[in-house]
């Protein structure tokens, strides 16, 4: 049996994926419970696939995955019932309206009506869905549709939300909606895991930042931690991360 870190929400050791080439190459991670991890780097580095195997969407080839203690490979359902996975492109059911779709999720779930009603108006609420909760999503942006998505993955009111670039063709509104709630759940003493491009998101709402590239975690901590790192100062984390980056790529 593995002995797992008790204050990890996710704990990943060796983990290996291979399609054409490695595109996670023994790769460690550790997210604490209760924080706000943001995982970058360049396209092809690797941070898609690694959270697509943690939400148990992928089989590694090999490695462990840990989530709040559970051994996500050996019992996937168990770890898939703490966790929320949002990818950038939401999948959600044209035909529904925003309300049907999350009682739906909610049953999926085996969540008692009532308390799926009450989740449900209150995520609608919260994300500013509410003068759209019982028009059909077919018609909504993506922006609306991506919002959707957030709040079906946290009807179950997960412990850990893994999400791939949610912000990604969100207007300014929609995408402040999207990072208050997760901040919310993060001060609730939830976990995120977010992948993104936009390195100012990054900069401004983690905790800690990993950045990731040829499958490998290059380099970790805070902002400050991150910028020492790269002898870099009092610089943006653009700058530090492209100067991580670099350094990776004349060590290869």
């Amino acid at each position: 049996m593995n002995q797992h870190t008790p204050f990890a929400a996710l704990e990943i050791r060796g983990l290996k994926k291979t399609f054409d080439r490695p595109a996670v190459d023994r790769l460690d991670l550790l997210v604490r419970r209760g924080e706000f991890y943001s995982l970058l780097g360049p396209n092809g580095a690797g941070k898609t696939t690694t959270l697509r195997m943690v939400a148990g969407l992928l089989h590694p080839d090999a490695g462990t995955i840990s989530v709040c203690g559970i051994d996500a490979l050996a019992d996937p359902v168990s770890a898939k019932q703490i966790m929320a996975w949002v990818s950038d492109e939401p999948m959600i059911y044209d035909k529904l309206t925003p309300l049907e779709y999350l009682e739906f999720v909610a049953g999926l779930w085996r969540i008692d009506s009532a308390t799926a009603e009450r989740r449900a108006n209150e995520l609608i609420e919260w994300l500013g869905l509410a003068p759209h909760a019982h028009e059909r999503c077919e018609g909504f942006s993506k922006g609306m549709r991506q919002k959707v998505a957030l709040a079906g993955a946290l009807v179950h009111d997960p412990t850990l939300i893994i999400l791939d670039e949610p912000l990604t063709g969100l207007d300014a509104g929609s995408a402040r909606q999207v990072k208050n709630v997760l901040r919310e759940r993060v001060a609730a003493g939830g976990t995120v895991i977010m992948t993104t491009h936009i390195l100012e998101v990054a900069e401004r709402m983690a905790d800690r930042i990993g950045v990731i590239a040829g499958g490998r975690l290059i380099a970790e901590g805070t902002l400050d931690e991150l910028r020492r790192r790269a002898g870099k100062g009092d610089t943006s984390l653009e700058d530090t991360f492209l100067a991580l980056v670099a350094e990776q790529t004349q060590a290869a």
